[in-house]
């Protein structure tokens, strides 16, 4: 066998590869989309995955969960420990529906059992449009690298107009302060982002101050559903949950 052949073998195991590659991703979506369709109005709460249920943080977003939970909040996670594990939990003890989104990575990322619906992603990329999709809003606890990046996908998405605009909840502002003296120091002085762009977030210190963005979500989406979507099933959902505040 010469080289050429050689070569040409080496191009259709690598095309082969790609083909099943793309094979998976969409059977990944059409889970997710099958799975998460009765999903929502949802809340979805991120944070770092090594808080454990003695950290005082745990302790807010697992009462912050449990609240939303009792309104009628369905709530999603990553579906792993720390905070994720905290927010499942109150959503588990609240009697809602308790969505968790699971990344398969060689380390932190045991899955909590407090999920009644669950699905295991490979890709990054897959699980990031279900926690996109089917959210209404974020609360994003302190946390680390993974936290950050779901935060700036966020931003990124609402700052191109590529999803409508929904509340990005910064909680515990002792944690989240220096990163927005630094966006409003640095990256609005050097003309990188503009001031207009850090509202995009709001900011909470006590579970009962997210409920209440929450809430106002809840009226402006129905609101515009009304007017643009009637006939979605969100419209019941959210109409039920705002006669019982």
């Amino acid at each position: 066998m010469n080289s050429e052949q050689l070569r040409l073998i080496e191009e259709l195991k690598i095309k082969q590869g790609d083909t099943w590659r793309v094979l998976k991703i969409m059977s990944e979506f059409v889970e997710g989309f099958d799975t998460l369709s009765h999903v929502g109005p949802a809340v979805t709460f991120f944070g770092s995955s090594r808080l454990s249920q003695e950290n005082e943080i745990y302790k807010h977003a697992y009462r912050t969960a449990f609240m939303l939970g009792k309104l009628g909040f369905h709530i999603i996670t990553g579906g792993g420990p720390g905070i994720m594990e905290a927010a499942n939990r109150g959503a588990y003890d609240a009697g809602t529906v308790s969505v968790g989104l699971n990344i398969q990575i060689p380390t932190e990322q045991k899955p909590n059992k407090y999920q009644n619906v669950s699905l295991k992603f490979e890709y990054f990329f897959v699980r990031k449009v279900m926690l996109v999709k089917y959210s209404m809003a974020y609360v994003i606890f302190p946390g680390g690298f993974g936290t950050f990046d779901e935060l700036f996908e966020a931003l990124t998405l609402m700052q191109t107009g590529k999803v409508y605009r929904f509340p990005i909840i910064l909680y515990y502002t002792p944690f989240w302060q220096p990163l927005l003296d630094y966006m409003k120091n640095t990256m609005v002085e050097y003309g990188v982002i503009d001031k207009e762009d850090i509202e995009l977030m709001k900011h909470a210190n006590a579970p009962e101050e997210v409920v209440q963005i929450v809430l106002q979500e809840a009226k402006d989406k129905l609101k515009l559903l009304k007017k643009e979507d009637p006939l979605n099933p969100l419209v019941e959902k959210l109409d039920k949950i705002l006669k019982n505040v």
